[in-house]
């Protein structure tokens, strides 16, 4: 048995707990009833946590015989960790608390074709410009794939071929002396929503879901059984460029008639119910595919016209419901997070595996 990596499962279990409670705490009976660890194992983990500044004291609740219980609590501003969202045109970096919470945030212009040296430079003086001499867990970057999100390389992100191959982790954790941690954007922000709803904040539990993220581009980030799905070599969710039309137009990816094009060009000629029916197509395919039970939909187009897209989708995904029988429609909604989404998200790749929510 591995006794320190038990130790830390356990850890972990508690400081969720902790974490759920908010301000108003849990008792260390509660902990034990909730995490099935004995009440002397309980009281070894929040000692600990305690001495490491973790935990804290949030009163006394009444009981139902005997003295009043302690109730401890997270404290949020024991560790933090930085999110970076790397988009085509826009950089967003946000300092969030143990709980996830914003602390700080800083927003700047972005050229992604500028340069993979000039890219990480100016990531790095905008993360340095937000710490401010907090000493964070490290630095979360979220950006469009494709990538390797286990070694931190960057594959051929769609209308930047010059990115392909390139070590960002590495580049930006020995820029700014920091652990870094990689991932797509729609995946950062899949994980926000689900360890948001881990904590009674988001819209799902433990259930399945696909976050459908338009902006710049069209990316998916796959939930499934409450875990991120990155696939055996963390390509899943590339729902851009599945073609859905043979003879369509050229997309930068080198096919025709993929989603992301169809969409986009929708959107540049103004055709808005165009473009959410695209979107609903693609959606419906993921519904047939995975039997999700939800999809969500992020991202700055979205954002602009959020009726339309829930409309538009949620009409397509009610035909398909309709066609096939059985009677439940997958419901639409918007993504929480709004235009920091996706950089909350890429903190939870450091603060997600504190509280055992997964891998990050």
């Amino acid at each position: 048995m591995n006794l320190p990596a038990l130790r830390s499962h356990n850890a972990a279990l508690v400081l969720d707990l902790l974490r759920t409670a908010g301000a108003a705490g849990i008792s260390r009976l509660e902990l034990a009833e909730r995490t099935g660890l004995t009440p002397q194992a309980v009281s070894k983990i929040t000692a600990r946590l305690r001495a490491d500044g973790l935990a804290a004291e949030a009163g006394r609740r009444a009981s139902t015989g005997g003295k009043p219980r302690t109730v401890l609590r997270l404290v949020p501003e024991a560790g933090h960790a930085v999110g970076l969202h790397l988009d085509r045109d826009e950089l967003t970096v946000v300092l969030c608390d143990l709980t996830g919470a914003v602390v700080a945030e800083r927003r700047a212009p972005l050229d992604l074709g500028a340069g993979a040296d000039a890219v990480v430079e100016g990531a790095a003086g905008e993360v340095e410009a937000l710490l401010g001499g907090v000493s964070p867990l490290g630095v979360g970057v979220a950006l469009p794939g494709p990538l390797d999100h286990t070694l931190g390389v960057l594959h051929r992100v769609t209308g930047f071929p010059e990115w392909d191959g390139f070590a960002l982790r590495d580049a930006l954790a020995g820029r700014l002396g920091l652990p870094v941690v990689v991932d797509k954007d729609t995946n950062a922000a899949a994980l926000g929503v689900a360890v948001g709803a881990g904590s009674g904040s988001g819209p799902v539990g433990g259930g399945s879901f696909a976050y459908l993220h338009l902006g710049t581009g069209l990316g998916a980030g796959l939930v499934i059984g409450g875990t991120v799905h990155r696939g055996t070599r963390t390509g899943a969710g590339e729902f851009g460029h599945q073609v859905i039309q043979l003879d369509g137009p050229l997309c930068e990816c080198g096919n025709r008639g993929c989603i992301e094009v169809l969409c986009l060009d929708a959107v540049g000629r103004g055709t808005l119910d165009e473009a959410a029916r695209v979107l609903g197509a693609g959606a419906a395919n993921l519904v047939g595919l995975l039997d999700i039970d939800l999809v969500l939909l992020g991202g700055r187009t979205v954002a602009a016209h959020e009726d339309v897209f829930v409309r538009g989708v949620g009409a397509v995904l009610g035909e398909r419901a309709r066609r096939e029988g059985g009677g439940t429609v997958v419901p639409v909604g918007i993504a929480p997070g709004g235009a920091r989404g996706v950089a909350e998200g890429a903190a939870q790749l450091l603060l997600a595996p504190l509280f055992g929510r997964g891998d990050g």
